[in-house]
């Protein structure tokens, strides 16, 4: 009885909870940045999340406290938990997990069943990940996404499989998932790689639906991946786009977007004729669309989080040859709340059953928090640091600043499969490499200004590169190359000039593809089975100047 009561007990929150009324007569459904998370997972948003410039205070650049000040949402609840970090180990032991496609597919199609001819988009980042992800090329995320019932996509992590496996898997997906994606043209006659948009009749009313690649793949990762295939923004191309669709009748017309949420902002600011831009890239659960004025009207730019934690439901009301209204809501999904779907769970049983023992490995207890999410160094970050130097017996260590990642309570197993969530890529290289301070300083000043450029257009994603052992400053505002300063090692000032042991991973130039070295994986799993058990350990963080934290 009481686990009926229980059960009972959550459809009825779930039906008080995920009750989202029909609004208008164009509807769409988004997620982005699931990163290959079948199961259902926690993912701590982060305490730091520096915004510069006209960026500052503003979203998606709030944290903490001022984030549910600024909208309006109370300490202690479900929506504290699921976007942000507070009191986060309690809330996660009382909320729960979230995301996992067999909960996400019960939602998605509760939401379809009052919106006919709903679309459902995916912003990318959906086909990496995780180890089966990796260890099959992508293949098992084609399956789930197109039975989650995907309509649309664009990419980003996906082209690190490779030109010619990303044109096989989208070759798979025809006549289920259109792939889109209008910056990715030929690199020697700049031809259109992948169709650049489509468009769709929903209840009488044409949408055009255009797709936005990462503009930086090639720089972000190894340029090997995609050596015919050249990227970018685009902006006149795209200009040029949502005048071709007007002109073919849409009323509406939605950017599905990889840029990451400030180049959005921008970008909806210069270009005209958008009516909304569904983002992600940079992972932020931002529960309000931002309103951009241009010269030709107002956008909505969103963001809709990652690793299934959420998903966007975009109603618009369509009168005439224009939107006349709009209700949005990000829905975190609880996997306590919502049943799991049936076709969908078995489907993802089937998918993981060949490679069970070994994602099941037990490498290490935990005794701390574990997770990466932030913009400078989160706990599981620094295990892979501190991994890598003990394993490579160097005196600092590099780690890179991806988002990607799932978070481990206090007392829980480090699995393969855990490890692999933080690490599972294509170029997972260990490297050693001798560096003067100066190069040091550079490496560092060069990654602040992917992060911190007052124009967005030059921030090329990710948060800044992990470091161990070493101490730093950091002003984020400050000019490029005056960001980064005050190093020590080990209580005694950096040597501009002396070579130090540095260790690292996941290397993007070619020759380290050609000299190999360990997967980082390896390399971290030996560390752990020794260790067994992880105490809590400090982060190296730098110390930040001019910035206020919440």
């Amino acid at each position: 009885m009481p686990l009926h009561a229980e059960d009972a007990q959550a459809q009825r929150s779930a039906e008080s909870f995920y009750d989202v009324p029909k609004f208008g007569n164009v509807h769409f459904l988004h997620f982005t940045d699931c990163h290959a998370q079948l199961l259902p997972s926690y993912y701590r948003e982060p305490s730091v999340n520096i915004g510069v410039g006209a960026a500052a205070g503003k979203p998606p650049h709030l944290v903490g406290e001022a984030f549910l000040k600024e909208f309006s949402l109370r300490a202690g609840t479900r929506e504290s938990y699921a976007f942000t970090y507070l009191d986060f180990e309690r809330a996660a032991r009382t909320y729960g997990k979230v995301g996992g496609f067999a909960q996400l597919a019960t939602l998605v199609k509760r939401l379809r069943a009052s919106r006919p001819g709903a679309l459902l988009l995916d912003g990318g980042d959906a086909w990496q990940g995780s180890a089966t992800a990796l260890w099959t090329s992508g293949q098992d995320m084609v399956e789930a996404t197109r039975a989650l019932g995907v309509d649309i996509m664009t990419a980003h992590w996906e082209f690190t499989y490779g030109a010619e496996r990303v044109q096989e898997l989208v070759g798979s997906l025809k006549g289920s998932i259109e792939f889109l994606a209008q910056n990715v043209r030929t690199a020697d006659f700049g031809d259109a790689v992948f169709p650049a948009y489509t468009m769709r009749e929903q209840n009488g009313v044409p949408v055009a639906v255009i797709g936005q690649a990462f503009p930086y793949t090639p720089i972000a990762h190894p340029r090997y991946f995609v050596p015919d295939w050249s990227f970018g923004i685009r902006e006149e191309d795209l200009q040029k786009l949502v005048d071709e669709v007007r002109g073919k009748g849409a009323r509406v017309v939605v950017l599905l977007s990889h840029n990451g949420m400030d180049v959005d902002l921008k970008l909806a600011s210069r270009v005209t004729g958008i009516d909304a831009i569904l983002g992600g890239h940079t992972h932020d659960g931002v529960p309000r669309p931002t309103i951009v004025a241009n010269r030709g009207g107002k956008t909505l730019v969103t963001n809709a989080g990652c690793n299934g934690k959420f998903l966007a439901v975009l109603d618009l009301e369509v009168k005439g040859s224009a939107v006349t209204g709009y209700r949005y809501k990000l829905l975190p999904v609880f996997s306590n709340l919502l049943r799991e779907d049936r076709d969908m769970a078995v489907l993802i049983a089937k998918l993981r059953a060949p490679y069970r023992e070994k994602l099941d490995e037990r490498l290490a207890v935990t005794e701390a928090l574990l997770y990466r999410r932030g913009n400078f160094n989160g706990s599981f970050d620094q295990l892979i640091l501190d991994a890598l130097m003990a394993e490579q017996n160097a005196e600092i260590a590099f780690s890179p600043g991806f988002r990607f990642g799932t978070t481990l309570l206090a007392g829980e197993p480090i699995t393969m499969e855990q490890l692999m969530n933080q690490c599972a890529i294509t170029y997972p290289y260990v490297t050693v490499n001798e560096l003067t301070g100066e190069n040091i300083k550079t490496i560092l000043e060069d990654v602040a200004d992917n992060l911190f450029n007052p124009d967005p257009y030059y921030q090329q994603g990710g948060d800044m590169v992990r470091v161990g052992g070493l101490q730093y400053t950091c002003d984020p505002n400050a000019r490029m190359g005056s960001r980064i300063g005050g190093f020590s090692l080990n209580g005694k000032p950096l040597d501009a000039n002396r070579k130090y042991k540095v260790a690292g991973w996941a290397p993007v130039s070619e020759e380290s593809r050609t000299a190999g070295g360990e997967p980082v994986w390896d390399v971290v799993g030996r560390h752990l089975r020794v260790q067994k058990t992880i105490k809590p350990r400090a982060l190296d963080l730098p110390r930040l100047i001019g910035v206020e934290r919440s």
